[in-house]
């Protein structure tokens, strides 16, 4: 028979503190930050926290290099600012990955971008990934980081004509566009996943999956999911 241990109990572990993730939208949209909210929070779990904000000051849009300039520039001192509250983890909400490095050289913990993630879950699914944006005046840049993320010789980008603001107003018309533009991809560039490259359109991928009957990832969505899983698995 074993002894039965005598003198002090051995000390059980507490509770694992909650992790925290800050979502950065880096235009001054409401609209858009709604959206991306709406998205965290299914995204959440016991063990991880997300929040998601916008920078007071910045373009309501990202749509030309001078608003892009304002964004990223805002966005990294957003960042800097919120710095002290401990954040586990961060996550740019915004497809091109502005302000991607400035954030990773200001911050200790895992800053994040929307296109790296998204790419990543989309191929996950096929390498015959399309990602649909919304103005023309993007496509190039998406196109460069695919190229620096990997996407591969079968991956395409579409973009549906509308501007950001338009996109996060979700009217029956940018709705259509927006399907319109995935249903291309997937007719024309047998596209066997959709990537929803902007965070106006957060939150559009069931209805766009079950409309063209092919996987649709929202790249925001994806960025946050990495994030929540990156920092629920600390304390495991």
């Amino acid at each position: 028979m074993s002894a039965v241990p005598t003198g002090k109990a051995l000390a059980q572990p507490g509770p694992a503190r909650v992790r925290q993730v800050l979502v950065v939208n880096p235009n001054t949209n409401p609209a858009v930050t709604q959206r991306v909210r709406a998205a965290a929070a299914g995204l959440e779990t016991a063990r991880v926290q997300v929040e998601v904000a916008n920078p007071v000051r910045g373009p309501f849009s990202i749509e030309t290099a001078a608003e892009r300039a304002d964004a990223e520039r805002e966005a990294v001192a957003y960042i800097a600012q919120r710095a002290a509250g401990g954040f586990d983890a961060y996550v740019l909400a915004c497809f091109d990955d502005l302000a991607l490095e400035g954030a990773r050289a200001i911050v200790d913990a895992p800053v994040i971008g929307t296109c790296e993630a998204g790419i990543a879950a989309a191929r996950a699914v096929s390498a015959r990934l399309a990602i649909v944006t919304t103005f023309d005046a993007a496509v190039p840049g998406i196109r460069a980081l695919m190229q620096r993320y990997g996407a591969g010789p079968h991956a395409t980008v579409r973009a549906a004509g509308i501007g950001v603001a338009a996109a996060a107003g979700g009217t029956q018309d940018t709705l259509e566009r927006i399907l319109q533009c995935a249903r291309d991809a997937v007719l024309r560039d047998r596209a066997e996943v959709v990537l929803l490259a902007s965070g106006g359109l957060t939150g559009l991928a069931p209805a766009l999956a079950e409309a063209i009957r092919r996987p649709v990832v929202d790249g925001v969505a994806a960025a946050i999911a990495l994030a929540v899983a990156q920092v629920g698995a600390l304390d495991r």
